[in-house]
């Protein structure tokens, strides 16, 4: 039997209320009641950072996906007066952080990551370490694991914001930006956390099982075999397929490892449908998508091996 179970989120905007809602649809499911209260690590990215770190607290799924229907259309709410100003999107933020900041204090306070239920490991990236003698950017993990190098005394909505600072759509915070930049499916990440030394008691890697959820994947491809494309060309496209190639990545290794103690849940949208990270206008229907989603092959495993 396992002894050491790991529930990963991916990011995704708005889309994490899916990750929501199938999450309640898998609790409501008779024997997995326990399912997240049992889960020895939550990690998450962007979206699934805000997830794990509510989750850890203790905050009830029903809240957190009201917070996405209700709350969501005011955090991505672009004003006419601030697309003057950054030249329509060209320069600039899409949005400014002070809404989400808001409802981050409203649902998380002032716990520490030190004070949440349960251990939880949010992606971010550090676009300046400040060390005069190796100066660079670099990944940033934080995690509330008692041990060398551990992150317990932040406050949760600072990491929230930290995790939530997508290029483009958020400005950076204190020096960070989303961690879906390396991982936008943090499993494998939470994988290694979890095999750590440093923090004991370690489980062996045959004691672990994980389950990953994705926020839905948009059937995206660039026709033809040859592009002679520069900066222009590339820069809308090269992110999602930057996005979507580190989590394919991470599912692949992660299967590999663990072989039948890993499933991920990752929806696929219907030809042409495809939810940007901003999508609120799409909320109804994620709704529906996620209520109506298979959930058959997860439950079964879950009921077999979680």
């Amino acid at each position: 039997m396992p002894t050491y179970r790991i529930l990963s989120m991916d990011g995704g905007g708005i889309r994490g209320l899916m990750t929501a809602i199938i999450l309640q649809r898998l609790t409501a499911t008779p024997g997995l009641e326990r399912l997240v209260d049992s889960a020895d690590l939550l990690a998450g990215t962007s979206t699934g950072g805000l997830l794990a770190l509510g989750l850890a607290k203790g905050l009830d799924l029903d809240l957190l996906r009201r917070t996405y229907v209700e709350k969501g259309p005011r955090i991505f709410d672009d004003s006419w007066l601030d697309d003057v100003m950054d030249l329509g999107k060209l320069r600039g933020a899409d949005y400014s952080i002070t809404n989400l900041k808001r409802e981050l204090q409203n649902l998380l306070g002032d716990a520490t990551l030190g004070q949440l239920h349960k251990r939880v490991l949010i992606t971010t990236f550090d676009l300046d370490n400040e060390d005069p003698r190796r100066r660079t950017w670099k990944p940033k993990l934080f995690h509330n694991f008692p041990g060398p190098n551990s992150d317990r005394a932040h406050l949760a909505r600072d990491v929230a914001l930290y995790t939530s600072a997508a290029p483009t759509y958020f400005p950076s915070v204190d020096g960070y930006i989303d961690g879906g930049v390396y991982a936008a499916n943090p499993a494998m990440c939470a994988l290694a956390q979890s095999l750590d030394r440093r923090y004991s008691p370690t489980p062996l890697l045959d004691e672990v099982v994980l389950l990953s959820l994705g926020t839905g994947t948009s059937l995206n491809y660039i026709k033809g075999a040859v592009h002679n494309w520069g900066y222009v060309q590339w820069i809308k496209p090269l992110v999602s397929i930057m996005l979507d190639g580190t989590a394919g990545i991470a599912d692949y290794q992660c299967h590999q490892i663990l072989g039948d103690r890993y499933h991920r849940l990752a929806p696929v949208f219907p030809r042409g449908m495809s939810i940007p990270m901003d999508g609120v206008d799409r909320i109804p229907y994620m709704t529906e998508y996620a209520q109506s989603l298979d959930l058959t092959a997860t439950i079964d495993w879950l009921k077999a091996t979680w």
